[in-house]
């Protein structure tokens, strides 16, 4: 039986007889004061902390692109064509990196030339479970690891349709997934009981937000599939390379296995949106509040402050030359359903 804990705010008040001074509701406010009046001499110049030389301060972060449009043709219905939701790459954006699009179906040769040249990756939502797609996933994922492995830190973002995979891949089952009922939904996320969230995405998050998380509807569900705790548990392979963070109820009252983080890797797995609440519009039941904004931008910067503590410096030139801002993204969100904008990849346009 699984249970669950709440992370209440806790407040703590120290009081000090001795120093506690009590304003009267009388009192006039503190002066805020400007440094000329506070006698602050002006001709000082301003002090700039030495960057951390074992920081990168250029992250770029590699997002996989994924089979079609993201519009079911009505873009474009090139048999080639694959597509990256531009809310991915402005998630990466957020966090303060730059984004180079690792195209699926390219030369596979390619591909992993622009792999040694980012310093984390994004596997995104979507459809595509075989194929192509998997095998690409598949050997992306074993990079990751064999990067970590070497000593190069390499995060990796794993959302929906990209944790779905990673739980395929690691649990060697194909069929392991179950069907939830998780289509188009807001839902809270519930933190398994005595969860450790030191080292995953919600070690920064404020005590108030939290406690918001286990309560009130902050993150986008769109999915059909999804693992219960016990099923995860179960599978040795995925117990031993995951530790489960949160669990969500669907629409039934089944739960299933909403973050998860890696024991021994910078890999973390959503089976929630955190890139919807402040870059897709396409839903009416998408979290805008200031609370689900916040947990966007908390979210891309812990992915950017992984991607920073990477050694790899590619040269800047190839970089340059295979940057997503060398495409133009097409706006979709005519129909108010959907993707609100996308990049479509028909061709392969690198200089490498």
């Amino acid at each position: 039986m699984w249970s669950y804990v709440w992370l209440p705010l806790v407040l703590t008040v120290i009081m000090a007889k001795d120093s506690l001074i009590m304003a009267e509701a009388t009192d006039s406010p503190a002066k805020i004061l400007l440094p000329s009046q506070a006698g602050v001499d002006n001709s000082r110049s301003s002090v700039c902390s030495v960057p951390n030389p074992n920081l990168n301060y250029k992250p770029v972060i590699g997002i996989l692109s994924h089979p079609g449009d993201g519009a079911s043709g009505r873009l474009n219905n090139d048999t080639n064509a694959s597509y990256i939701a531009a809310s991915y790459l402005k998630l990466a954006e957020a966090g303060g990196a730059r984004v180079i699009p690792l195209i699926y179906n390219e030369p596979e040769e390619l591909l992993f030339k622009k792999l040694r040249l980012v310093n984390g990756v994004i596997f995104t939502g979507g459809w595509a479970k075989e194929g192509l797609y998997y095998e690409i996933v598949k050997k992306i994922f074993s990079k990751v690891l064999e990067k970590n492995d070497a000593g190069e830190h390499f995060p990796l973002y794993a959302i929906c349709l990209g944790f779905e995979l990673l739980t395929m891949i690691i649990s060697q089952n194909t069929d392991i997934l179950e069907k939830v009922d998780a289509k188009n939904s807001a839902s809270s996320l519930q933190f398994v009981e005595n969860v450790n969230i030191k080292g995953t995405i919600f070690q920064r998050f404020p005590p108030e937000l939290l406690e918001k998380l286990s309560t009130d509807c902050l993150v986008m569900q769109n999915h059909q599939y999804g693992i219960s705790p016990g099923s995860f548990e179960g599978n040795i392979a995925l117990s031993n390379f995951f530790n489960i963070v949160t669990t969500c109820i669907d629409g039934h009252s089944k739960a299933y296995v909403s973050t998860v983080q890696s024991k021994n890797y910078p890999v973390t797995g959503f089976q929630w949106h955190p890139e919807k609440n402040a870059f897709e519009w396409g839903s009416s039941e998408i979290p805008h509040s200031e609370d689900a904004i916040q947990v966007t931008q908390l979210a891309a910067n812990y992915l950017v402050s992984e991607a920073r503590k990477s050694l790899n410096r590619p040269e800047s030139e190839k970089v340059l030359s295979n940057l997503i801002y060398n495409y133009k993204p097409t706006y979709c969100g005519y129909a108010g359903r959907g993707y609100d904008e996308v990049y479509i990849f028909t061709q392969q346009r690198s200089l490498l």
